[in-house]
């Protein structure tokens, strides 16, 4: 390309976001700056930044490559890892695209352009490779980036690896955190430099995974919540994927995902196509602003749940499987004594599904447990005013059912030989058109039969070696997942109102992906509240409170054994989707009535915890954690104070009230109901009828931490004067 050629460039801005994006001959396109707002740019400005951001010159015996697109390509001189790795028996594994055209909300860009939210339209072509590529980049309202690709064959059959998509992110993004964990344990932020190599993080798991990278963050060194510039990607798919931070020997960094491809599994033939799920990339100064993208993202869908979240009762650590009729319609009464609104039947209420060991993929009512069908427990539930929620796993089978007998070919796997056996269950291949319609049909009737307002879908086991049987077995993980998703939007279609929650084995199945099915996820299968405080607090980095299901469990949680008192248990679940995990039979008339006046605060604060702003930190101390949730007009804001551990320190220190605004005035008092947390030595601002302060104080000074026992929390509510 002649320098005197000047290439049409796009400059896209939202909420304090910039995207500026050169289109040169030739090549693909590649994002010149990502990240703070540059402002207004002309043709001129625009080209100076590019300048500026132009790598020059390169170190004797190097490679002088530049800039590299979306999609990294081996031609250009990248010596990282490509973004599309394919071949037809070894040859066309190189290809060189050259763009052909470019959209901006449908219509073509020719020169420079400078618009808000728009959608980037990118059209081009290999012919000597036969490869044609359509690219989607969109800047969304909330300042969030994403990213899709399209790969259409034109010529012979061509095998796909890989089709991964990248963001560069500059030389001071030189620290990595993304997450790790297991059953009980999701969520463990885990951080490192942002080294020369490839940090991948690969799930095959056939599901989001409990160990899931997550959000997959580039951060300025020693970045927190409120500071520290931060560039992260996350991938909308949830089936195997992949997020990738790679980083050159010439200081090149990017950050990108995408689909996780079995050997195999994609062989496109002529005119054949294969599409990469959304990659999303939030850029904020500090961790809360990019959470923000997200949440903002999420809240602007037409299909997002309302503020009234429903007060939900689970009903698995009441009954597990031991389904008395006559007791669940009893805890039903009292569960709409205490204020419940939704009531939600676990696991064990269809077919021999007495213990783990059966009945799964025989989705009918158990005549013998429910001699009446699940009518008594429905009308119960109904008279008093509740909703009715039912658990299902329409994934998975018991080798133990009907469904396996009469259908083994249905059954994911490798070889004739079953894959290794998790909680006593397999996956159901539902690409299967019978099987499919099998389980379609069964769910409709359940959902026809009784008015059900809601399914926890479950996905309690990982796939290993999930193969299509009827096929000699080949990968049918891309097709899985593609036929999840279209089980769950036609019974949405099919019963308007339903409401589905992602269940899988806890928080195993969270992404922005299977959110565009479903209304909310359940966080873990541990609601132990010093377990929870930090799975909610990093599952906020990408889900808004009222997406994660958060409920008051036992005294005694049955996970871990440890007690806490139901202020911290219900301190900590009122940021979330509040619910609860309690056999409420087995709790005294105190306890029950206790519990009635915390759901009754959860109401009243429900609409500011299910549409205000989440600020997290800082935290005044090692053991004390801060975050808060403040109404989009600043009128309100409601705090936890969690005392997690002994505070060390002589005097407690201060708890600053982030996303407050400095030049208000405040009326802060504590909240609390009945008594106040155990070992409490109120400071000077502890008065029931308020005190008023300064929103700079606030969030500069902040209040002084009260000193509490262990494993206690501090509500606070702030009202602006």
């Amino acid at each position: 390309m002649s320098e005197s050629v000047v290439p049409p460039r796009l400059h896209l801005r939202a909420s304090g976001c910039s995207l500026l994006i050169e289109f040169p001959a030739e090549r693909l396109p590649m994002i010149r700056h990502w990240g703070a707002d540059l402002g207004t740019l002309d043709a001129a400005a625009a080209e100076d930044v590019c300048r500026a951001t132009t790598r020059l010159g390169s170190w004797s015996g190097e490679l002088d490559a530049g800039p590299t697109s979306v999609l990294p390509e081996p031609w250009t001189g990248w010596m990282g890892r490509p973004g599309l790795i394919g071949s037809r028996d070894g040859r066309d594994w190189s290809p060189a695209f050259t763009v052909d055209s470019v959209t901006v909300d449908g219509r073509p860009l020719s020169g420079y352009a400078e618009t808000g939210a728009a959608r980037v339209s990118i059209g081009a072509v290999d012919s000597a490779a036969r490869l044609r590529l359509i690219l989607t980049v969109e800047m969304l309202g909330s300042g969030l980036v994403r990213m899709r690709a399209r790969l259409v064959n034109e010529g012979d059959r061509f095998d796909l690896q890989e089709l991964t998509l990248y963001l560069p992110v500059p030389h001071q993004a030189s620290e990595l955190l993304d997450f790790a964990g297991r059953w009980g344990m999701e969520r463990l932020a885990q951080r490192r430099e942002f080294g020369v190599g490839t940090h991948l993080r690969e799930n095959r798991r056939g599901r989001s995974g409990l160990d899931s990278a997550y959000v997959l963050h580039a951060t300025e060194p020693g970045s927190d919540f409120g500071r520290g510039e931060s560039w992260a990607v996350h991938v909308a798919w949830s089936g195997n994927h992949r997020h990738v931070a790679e980083h050159d020997s010439t200081g090149i960094r990017l950050l990108g995902g995408g689909e996780l491809l079995l050997p195999g599994e994609i062989g496109l033939d002529t005119g054949d196509e294969y599409g990469t799920p959304w990659v999303y990339a939030a850029y904020g100064d500090g961790l809360d602003r990019v959470a923000h993208r997200f949440h903002d993202f999420l809240r602007a869908r037409p299909h997002h749940v309302g503020p009234e979240r429903p007060v939900t009762l689970n009903l698995w650590e009441a009954v597990y499987f031991d389904h008395d009729p006559a007791r669940l319609v009893e805890l039903a009464r009292l569960a709409a004594e205490v204020g419940v609104e939704r009531l939600v039947l676990d696991d064990g209420w269809f077919g021999a599904r007495r213990n783990s060991r059966a009945g799964l993929g025989d989705w009918a009512v158990a005549e013998d447990v429910w001699p009446d069908g699940l009518h008594p427990l429905v009308d119960a539930v109904r008279e008093h005013g509740m909703q009715f929620g039912l658990w299902v796993e329409p994934e998975m089978v018991n080798l133990d059912s009907d469904l396996a007998r009469n259908h083994p070919e249905w059954i994911m796997a490798a070889r004739e030989r079953l894959p290794v056996e998790q909680r006593h269950q397999h996956v159901l291949n539902l690409s299967i058109p019978e099987c499919y319609e099998a389980i379609l049909t069964q769910l409709n009737a359940i959902l026809d039969a009784y008015p059900i307002d809601c399914l926890k879908w479950d996905h309690n086991r990982d796939h290993v070696e999930a193969g299509i049987r009827p096929r000699g077995g080949a990968p049918g993980e891309h097709e899985q997942t593609l036929a999840v998703y279209r089980l769950l939007a036609e019974l949405k279609r099919a019963h308007p109102g339903l409401e589905i929650e992602s269940c899988a084995a806890g928080g195993g199945r969270i992404d922005l992906g299977i959110l565009e099915f479903t209304d909310r996820v359940w966080v873990s299968d541990v609601s132990d509240p010093l377990e929870r405080q930090r799975m909610l607090r990093w599952t906020g980095q990408l889900l808004p409170p009222e997406l994660m299901g958060s409920h008051i469990a036992s005294p005694r949680s049955h996970t871990t054994g440890r007690t806490h008192d139901l202020s911290f248990r219900a301190a900590t679940a009122l940021f979330g989707h509040f619910g609860v995990e309690w056999d409420l039979g087995a709790a005294t008339e105190e306890e029950r009535a206790e519990l009635a006046r915390w759901i009754a605060l959860y109401k009243t604060h429900r609409r500011l915890l299910t549409t205000g702003r989440v600020w997290r930190g800082p935290d005044p101390c090692a053991g004390v954690w801060t975050h808060g949730v403040v109404a989009e007009d600043g009128s309100q804001a409601l705090y936890e104070i969690a005392s997690l551990a002994w505070i060390e320190q002589a005097a407690p220190p201060h708890a600053r009230l982030t996303g407050l605004d400095p030049d208000r005035h405040y009326l802060v008092r504590p909240l609390y109901v009945d008594t106040p947390p155990a070992g409490l030595r109120p400071p000077a601002w502890w008065r029931d009828e308020g005190v008023r302060i300064p929103g700079a104080a606030l969030t500069r000074i902040g209040l002084q931490v009260p000193v509490t026992h262990p494993e206690q929390s501090v509500l606070v509510h702030v009202t602006a004067l």
